[in-house]
């Protein structure tokens, strides 16, 4: 029997699973669709089933059942509680997860918020490693933010913390699933990005990787599109930086992927804002996609010890 835990990353759009073995090598993954346009309540079945049927993939190939299971949620998350308290994304409000999940699983299960969670892989064994204070960014289907001190992960009272996509960068701008206008992730995330770019393009199904193929070839309505989103991006940016005073930023998500196209402009407008606030370090996340799924193995993980959690060599 290979010892092993579920670590099961839920998205706006997609769910990320794996088996995790001790060694914190991927025994197996798997991906399913979130089918959050069926409704909170099917979203919730979905996740149960999904983290049940990788249950029974360790008991058939793995020797038996994994030890422990993490899984890390969007939207505002209260760990200690073990609470989804609420996702603008997926509507769901005050969903017992953990205790759902246990009931299912019949085994201990760790609840996170996703970004807080991506954001802990990406402090022990990513692009944040051995920085004491770094923030880390998401650019995906919602933006939200990790704040890293001193190799943890702050979650603020009723994990309320880091939810960088809803500073309002523009408060006169569209309104937000949230209840406010003029959200950062109205902006600047890939959705946010892809919905400009196709209604710039006249494509419907045209996507943020589509603008930044579009920006590198000198398409000027792309350009514009791109620097619309990275200067509400460096805006928000900005404000986490005065308030948080982080050495590291560390960029992951969909819009990441495009690279020094997004990188270099983003560097420039942090720079061309910045005041009396030390310029922190920009950078690539390290882990990709996979950074919530390793993270909910980390939090699984570290639920089988008393002792201080250790940093696991991992096999991507």
């Amino acid at each position: 029997m290979v010892r092993h835990v579920i670590a099961l990353d839920v998205g706006g759009t997609g769910m990320k699973a794996a088996l995790v073995g001790d060694d914190g090598a991927l025994l197996h993954r798997a991906r399913r669709a979130t089918g959050r346009e069926r409704g909170s309540e099917a979203v919730i079945e979905g996740i149960l089933a999904f983290a049940a049927e990788l249950r029974a993939y360790g008991v058939e190939h793995h020797g038996g059942p994994a030890a422990a299971a993490g899984i890390a949620v969007p939207g505002i998350v209260d760990e200690a509680r073990g609470t989804a308290v609420y996702s603008a994304n997926l509507g769901w409000k005050d969903v017992p997860l953990r205790a759902l999940l246990t009931d299912r699983l019949g085994m201990p299960v760790a609840l996170g918020h996703d970004v807080r969670t991506g954001g802990l892989a990406e402090g022990r064994i990513g692009a944040g490693r051995g920085a004491d204070r770094f923030l880390f960014v998401p650019l995906g289907t919602g933006i939200a933010g990790a704040i890293g001190i001193d190799g943890r992960v702050e979650a603020g009272a009723d994990g309320f913390a880091g939810e960088i996509g809803h500073i309002r960068v523009r408060p006169q701008g569209a309104a937000c699933p949230c209840g406010q206008y003029g959200c950062l992730e109205r902006y600047a995330s890939a959705s946010a990005v892809s919905a400009a770019w196709a209604a710039a393009c006249g494509n419907p199904e045209a996507d943020a990787a589509d603008c930044a193929e579009a920006v590198a070839s000198g398409d000027p309505n792309a350009v514009r599109v791109w620097q619309e989103a990275v200067d509400a991006l460096a805006d928000g940016l900005v404000t986490a930086l005065t308030l948080l005073n982080p050495r590291t930023m560390i960029i992951g998500g969909g819009l990441a992927e495009a690279g020094e196209v997004l990188f270099q402009p983003l560097r420039d407008a942090v720079r061309q804002r910045v005041t009396f606030q030390k310029l922190p370090t920009i950078v690539p996340a390290a882990l990709g996609d996979s950074a919530g799924c390793l993270g909910a193995g980390l939090l699984a993980r570290d639920l089988l010890t008393t002792t201080a959690p250790t940093t696991p060599e991992v096999s991507t």
